[in-house]
């Protein structure tokens, strides 16, 4: 009889990050699951093909950061970040998107985006971007409680 060992991956988990992606390419998702997965403390704890999916998905599962496509069917990015932030607006959300037009760019972040990324660009950039916006914010006393 062969015993097999069991890898045991000691992850603290206050500082596991989950992370939603919402994309209407299948093929995105599954590349994206791929490169943030193998970040030590990042989980993919869902996906979603649309905005509205998106939205519900999120609103159930809680994650700290969200990356979003701009244009899919039933509901675009720009729209569903703004839905999103009202809902949840701790929430990081990065538009991941191959729109990179300034107006665009403008009109998504007013929707209260934390970060926008051209997929033309390196994955080092969208990990590093995910990355900084997973770090805890410091906690900072109010002028008032002082």
């Amino acid at each position: 009889m062969k015993i097999r060992k069991l890898k045991v991956f000691n992850l603290n988990l206050a500082y596991v990050k989950s992370i939603l992606i919402v994309d209407d390419s299948a093929l995105i998702r599954c590349c994206l699951r791929r490169l943030l997965e193998a970040q030590p403390g990042w989980i993919i704890c869902g996906e979603a093909e649309n905005g509205c999916d998106g939205i519900e998905k999120a609103a159930k599962l809680r994650p700290d950061l969200i990356v979003i496509d701009l244009a899919m069917l039933v509901l675009n990015g720009i729209v569903a970040t703004s839905v999103l932030k009202r809902l949840m607006p701790a929430v990081s959300i990065v538009m991941f998107t191959s729109f990179s037009d300034p107006s665009i760019k403008k009109t998504a972040m007013a929707s209260g985006l934390d970060a926008f990324v051209d997929k033309s660009e390196s994955p080092e950039i969208l990990l590093s971007c995910i990355e900084q916006l997973l770090v805890p914010k410091p906690f900072r006393r109010s002028d008032s409680a002082a």
